[in-house]
């Protein structure tokens, strides 16, 4: 049986490879692409999942345009990691799919009232804003959802975005706090996991011996972005952080975690989008997200490479 999702995404480079590992895995059935505003402003996210779609031959799979902007504060956007297209790397060519006429928390309430329920899966792999205002707007799909799997948040390691916050949460906590309370069961990609998704220069090569356009866009995408990781944490590779979301999904035995207690800052400007994860459950707040905190990552670059070899 093939597994219903929809990806929520602000596409960068890491997502733009998790939207390559979801359309290569016949396992997963992707309802519809929701782009969001995050690493690169709306237009350029919602242009480059098309740009994605067209790479691995898949132009049957709806993109919808979503929020332009956070909830409640001053969009921040991450050209400095992802290059001013979010995809810089290599050179692709427009897309000529189209975009579709739907807003994507238009898409999202429909969609999920319509299918049965318990049977969608919601991946957002950006800030939470579609997921928040779908939820706002329309109370009762929570119920609907079969589980929300994201990448965001940390606790150990803390912040990449400010010393508190990692930078899909730290954009808009506010809708991270609308999700996080939502009710829905929750599986969490914390930087905890995604800096122990390291690439290595074996597995970069690997992608590109691939041989195929897609083999060649995801190595060129990786040499791009992994520079700034590598100076930034002093690392051997960068982490390929939305990827895990999909790769949970097909294989979750590479992952382990704990189900805690999480809480989403948003009254301090010190700490604004902190995830306040009760690891070791000091508290009595009762546990709401499935905490990932480790993941066997020769089993995690073996599937990536396997599956975009399919492409």
């Amino acid at each position: 049986m093939t597994r219903k999702i929809i990806i929520d995404t602000d596409p960068g480079q890491d997502d733009a490879v998790a939207i390559l590992l979801a359309l290569a895995s016949p396992e997963l059935d992707v309802l519809g692409i929701t782009c969001v505003a995050g690493n690169v402003p709306l237009a350029l996210t919602s242009k480059n999942a098309r740009v994605v779609c067209e790479l691995a031959g898949r132009t049957e799979v709806p993109v919808f345009a979503g929020c332009d902007r956070p909830l409640a504060r001053k969009l921040v956007t991450a050209e400095y990691v992802h290059g001013k297209t979010g995809l810089d790397g290599i050179a692709l060519p427009e897309p000529s799919m189209a975009l579709q006429e739907r807003h994507a928390v238009d898409f999202l309430i429909e969609t999920l009232r319509s299918e049965s329920a318990g049977t969608v899966t919601l991946c957002p792999l950006g800030p939470l804003t579609n997921i928040a205002t779908a939820l706002q707007r329309a109370p009762e799909i929570a119920a609907r959802i079969s589980e929300i799997v994201l990448m965001g948040g940390a606790y150990f390691e803390v912040g990449n975005t400010t010393p508190a916050a990692e930078f899909n949460i730290h954009v808009d906590p506010q809708a991270a706090e609308i999700v996080f309370g939502s009710g829905v069961p929750l599986v969490v990609m914390p930087l905890d996991v995604t800096h122990k998704a390291l690439t290595t220069r074996a597995r970069v090569e690997a992608f590109r011996n691939l041989g195929t356009p897609v083999g060649h866009a995801v190595a060129s995408w990786t040499d791009f972005f992994e520079r700034f990781d590598m100076a930034k944490y002093g690392s051997e590779g960068a982490p390929l952080h939305d990827p895990c979301v999909i790769a949970y999904l097909l294989k979750p035995d590479l992952f382990s975690g704990r189900h805690i207690n999480v809480e989403i800052e948003t009254s301090s400007e010190l700490t604004m989008g902190m995830t306040v994860a009760d690891w070791w459950r000091v508290t009595d707040r009762a546990p709401n997200a499935m905490f990932m905190g480790d993941v066997d990552a020769a089993g995690f670059y073996a599937l990536l490479t396997e599956r975009l070899a399919r492409l």
